[in-house]
């Protein structure tokens, strides 16, 4: 009697563990965990949360303020996309980092610009001007390609976008270019004649790209910040949900509004 309560017993016990997984398992697919930057990419994924979750959609938000963690942490399974990069930082990652993640699609620019609180434009860039860019390899050659464009130095033919200060073939002002994380540039204009930001920080810090940058890149420029996913996963309904509501007309509208051009429409 006694062996056929505890029977009993246990087969509700793992019954009812068994009901809970399942329950949990349906719970979580339909939940976007998505990691972010602050600015612009947060505000923008808050601009679309409401309308994913009345399609039943849970989205779940996780911020960043490094270009290294979201990625690794997307191809170790504990986000289920990220949106704070161009492609060709993610496939230069992907490659170095010997992970399988893609480009869903494209959502924005985030103009990169050279700030300066010491000259009002590049003409007034002495000899041996300090001049701070990303240490992220595509990043940094990208800034370099921003200051070739504006004649300010010249690269070796062919460098591209892994292009790093040991490519500069010709240099007017002997500029001294000083790679340095991304996130801390803003914070130290003081300290030198100028430095390249990227978009995001620059917003972060309260500059306003069209407006503070003495150079900028314009709406041709190829390098859109994208949704990221697990490669194999492109396809997945609640990704293609997302992606739907971020390539919106309430999306486009939100940014030209909002960022006075200092984020563009990608779409």
């Amino acid at each position: 009697m006694k062996k056929n309560i505890l029977l009993s017993l246990l087969i509700i016990v793992l019954s009812a563990s068994i009901f809970t997984g399942c329950e949990s398992k349906e719970a979580n697919s339909n939940t976007i965990t998505i990691g972010v930057s602050p600015v612009p990419h947060r505000e923008i994924i808050d601009c679309i949360k409401e309308d994913l979750e009345s399609e039943g959609i849970n989205v779940e938000i996780v911020e960043f303020t490094d270009y290294i963690k979201p990625n690794l942490s997307l191809a170790e399974g504990e986000l289920d996309a990220n949106f704070f990069q161009h492609e060709p930082y993610m496939k230069e990652f992907a490659t170095e980092h010997k992970i399988d993640i893609v480009s869903l699609g494209k959502i924005h620019i985030e103009p990169l610009g050279l700030y300066s609180s010491k000259h009002k434009s590049i003409d007034e860039l002495s000899e041996g001007s300090i001049i701070a860019i990303p240490n992220d390899p595509t990043n940094g050659g990208r800034a370099l390609i921003l200051l070739e464009k504006y004649n300010l130095i010249k690269l070796k033919e062919g460098a591209g976008l892994s292009a790093t200060e040991k490519d500069i073939e010709e240099n007017p002002k002997n500029l001294v270019i000083k790679p340095l994380e991304a996130a801390q540039l803003p914070r130290i204009l003081n300290d030198v004649d100028g430095a390249v930001i990227n978009g995001n920080f620059a917003l972060e810090a309260g500059l306003v790209p069209t407006k503070d940058a003495l150079i900028l890149e314009d709406k041709d420029s190829p390098y859109a910040n994208i949704i990221a996913v697990r490669k194999g996963e492109e396809n997945g309904e609640k990704l293609l949900k997302l992606l739907k509501a971020l390539q919106s007309d309430k999306v486009k509208d939100f940014i030209e509004e909002k960022y006075n051009g200092g984020v563009i429409p990608a779409f």
